[in-house]
Formats: structure tokens, C-alpha cells, sequence
């Protein structure tokens, strides 16, 4: 970042600064941990909340080969705008019908399908526009999301995607499918999902299937399943430095840094005396004479309100908490007896190193897993890249 980048984010009333330093470093540690397979950067939800165009490119830059999405038009934005070299694969995989099948054929996407009336889109799609659309068969072998169920649904789509690649209208790509619990290490669905996958490849290409990739490995089996790595590694959470398996090790222990830093000015510090309510309800009252800090953060911008009362935010070297409830631009947090300036640093979340927060702080006091706390920052709060 240059100098008058820095000084024009020292006065932003928030942001959420991107280490793609960072970033690149856990695609290279993850690549490490899956050195026989490629590996498939997912930048699905705007990378996860931290900017898909900037992540993309520094995880190519770093060795992934390959991109994934959840919808056609997170695909469509990334081929149009992100500059990528010809080589660069992306994938998308949420699909409903009438979904923009043509314009994915032309712009080289793998698209994925779980079931006839999708392959019957697509190919109806590639006829019209004289080109072979790249098709990849998802297998529902436990998830019970996407995907086509085993039995005579796979062999079904089987026998009409081997059909249409005789025709020359698809090209199939890959075989692929998606853990339920890997973040649990041990659990028995693991290794049935795994056993059923094997089952289901398998069959595909006794049946002449002649696949580029095979994948199932999402961030946690990428970590802590080298049986399920197979051609290809699509870690997501985990490439943002975050840990999928909290319970299992932190980000440090799988040699991954967090990459985003929420932190905000504060907006306004005063004095209140004891017993004065705070924030809409009065769930916090004073104990005494305070300093109030109001950080100009709220829901609208991504912050849950289920961590009112229990959010952590580091301010002036030390841990304070939410002081009721959060709202919707807004929230406070009660100094004590120390008083900074307005304009100081609250930072919410980041990577530790400074004895801040981590997304999984939040987590814990909100509630849900740190995969929601830093996807659903949202567009009010500006990113600002580092070490480009």
C-alpha cells in the first residue's frame, strides 16, 4: 500500500484490511499439505468476504490453478474482470434452471451438474452455440445437498453425459462431491463418503468416463485427510487463514495466518456517570463513573447482534467488550477509566499478533463458526489491501 493509500485508510470511519501476503502464503502451506494434487482456490461470496478479484489473483500468482465459485455469475465476474492467464480454470457449481448456460460455455467455465434437467440445459445450451461446454458430475455420496444420488440417478446422468460427449456438445471434466462433517476427524461418515465416492467414480469411468480431476477435499480434508485428496484440493475458509476445525488446531497449528483485520476510529469517547444505560434497551447499565467509546460499526455493516454484550474489541492495548446492544451503525464499549482520543483504533478481529481478537473470538461470542464472521462483513466497510 503507498503512502497516500495509507493515510487515506487511517481516515476511513472503518476497514477491513486484506494481507494478500497472507493469503499467499496459506495457498503455498496448503499446496504443501496436498503436494500430488492441484489445488482449486474458492472464491466463492466475494472470497469469503475478503474481495474475489485481488484473492483470486494472489492465489494464482501463488500456484492455485485452479478457481471455484458457487454461481455462474461469481464465474462470469471473475473471467471478465480479473485479468487471468488462458490456463486458469473456474469452476461454479450452484446452478438453477435457466441459468446463463451459454454465456458460461463461452467463457470456458467448468460447470457442474447433479442432475438431468441440468445437462439437459447445458447441452441444448452448447448446441445453439456450436461449442463443447466443460461438465462436471456431482456426486452425492452423503451430503445430501447437491448432487445426483447413486444408484440408477448416476447411472442415468452417466450414460446421457457419455452421450453428449460422443455428440461433441460437453466434455466431461471431472467427477466430483463434497464432505458433510470432514471437520470432524474420525467421524464414520468420512469414510463412508469416501467409500462411496470411490464406488461412484468408479462406475462412471468403467462406463467410459474419462475425467481430468477427481475432488472431495474441502479446507479441513485438505488438512487432516491425504486419502482424500485425490487430483485436486479445494480449500476455502482455510485459504484465508481461518482454521475449519477450531476444536482440531488453530490457524498457527496448520501453518496458516489469518488475513483480514476489521478495525474502526472510534467515533465519539465521553464521560457517563454510574448507572447510565447504554444502547437500545438498557442491557448495560454503568457500575460507575465510565468512559463510554463508540465504535461506528453495526449489523449493517456485518457485525453480528447476537455477540451484543460479549463481542470483544481490542482499544488501546486492551481487550474491552460490546457494552450492550449492537445496532445497526453502532455500537459501544466501556473504556473504564481510560480515555483516548476520538479517532483511536478499535480493532474487532485480526490476526492475534497485536493481542487482538480473532474472527474466531467473535465466533465463540456470537455463537457460529468464524466462516459467518468474516463472509458477512459487508460493503459499507472498505477493503484495503496490503502487500500487493
Amino acid at each position: 500500500m503507498s503512502e497516500t493509500a495509507a493515510r487515506r485508510a487511517a481516515t476511513l470511519r472503518a476497514r477491513a484490511e486484506i494481507d494478500l501476503a497472507a493469503l499467499r502464503a496459506n495457498v503455498r502451506a496448503l499446496r504443501e499439505r496436498a503436494p500430488g494434487a492441484a489445488l482449486m482456490a474458492v472464491v466463492k461470496a466475494d472470497a469469503y468476504g475478503h474481495g474475489a478479484v485481488p484473492c483470486a489473483r494472489a492465489a494464482v500468482a501463488a500456484g492455485a490453478t485452479w478457481l471455484g465459485t458457487a454461481t455462474p455469475q461469481e464465474a462470469l465476474a471473475l473471467r471478465a474482470e480479473a485479468g487471468l492467464p488462458d490456463d486458469v480454470r473456474i469452476m461454479c457449481w450452484l446452478w438453477t434452471p435457466g441459468g446463463p448456460w451459454r454465456e458460461a460455455i463461452e467463457a470456458r467455465l467448468d460447470v457442474s451438474v447433479s442432475g438431468m434437467w441440468a445437462l439437459d440445459e447445458l447441452t441444448e445450451a452448447a448446441r445453439r452455440a456450436g461449442l463443447t461446454a466443460r461438465v462436471q458430475l456431482k456426486a452425492d455420496t452423503g451430503l445430501g445437498r447437491g448432487g445426483c444420488q447413486p444408484g440408477e440417478d448416476w447411472a442415468e446422468l452417466v450414460r446421457a453425459a457419455l452421450r453428449a460427449e460422443a455428440e461433441g456438445t460437453v466434455r466431461v471434466t471431472g467427477l466430483w462431491s463434497h464432505f458433510a462433517r470432514a471437520d470432524e476427524p474420525g467421524d464414520p461418515s468420512i469414510a463412508a463418503q469416501l467409500t462411496r465416492f470411490r464406488e461412484m467414480t468408479a462406475y462412471a469411468e468403467q462406463q467410459g468416463v474419462r475425467p481430468e480431476v477427481r475432488h472431495i477435499a474441502n479446507s479441513p480434508a485438505t488438512l487432516t485427510l491425504p486419502e482424500a485428496h485425490y487430483d485436486l484440493v479445494r480449500p476455502g475458509i482455510a485459504m484465508y487463514g481461518v482454521s475449519p476445525s477450531p476444536e482440531v488446531g488453530t490457524p498457527a497449528d496448520f501453518g496458516l495466518r489469518p488475513v483480514m483485520t476489521l478495525s474502526a476510529s472510534l467515533a465519539l469517547v465521553k464521560q457517563v456517570p454510574g448507572g447510565h444505560g447504554v444502547s437500545y434497551g438498557h442491557h448495560y447499565t454503568t457500575s460507575g463513573d465510565t468512559t463510554l467509546g463508540l465504535v461506528p460499526l453495526g449489523y449493517a455493516d456485518g457485525i453480528p447482534r447476537h455477540a451484543s454484550s460479549t463481542g470483544p474489541v481490542l482499544v488501546d492495548g486492551k481487550w474491552r467488550t460490546v457494552a450492550g446492544r449492537i445496532a445497526m451503525d453502532q455500537f459501544v464499549v466501556d473504556l473504564g477509566g481510560d480515555r483516548p482520543e476520538p479517532g483511536a483504533e478499535a480493532v474487532l478481529f485480526g490476526p492475534g499478533d497485536r493481542g487482538e481478537p480473532t474472527a474466531e473470538d467473535w465466533a465463540q461470542a456470537a455463537g457460529t463458526i468464524a466462516y459467518e464472521i468474516v463472509t458477512r462483513i459487508g460493503p459499507r466497510v472498505p477493503r484495503v489491501y496490503v502487500n500487493e
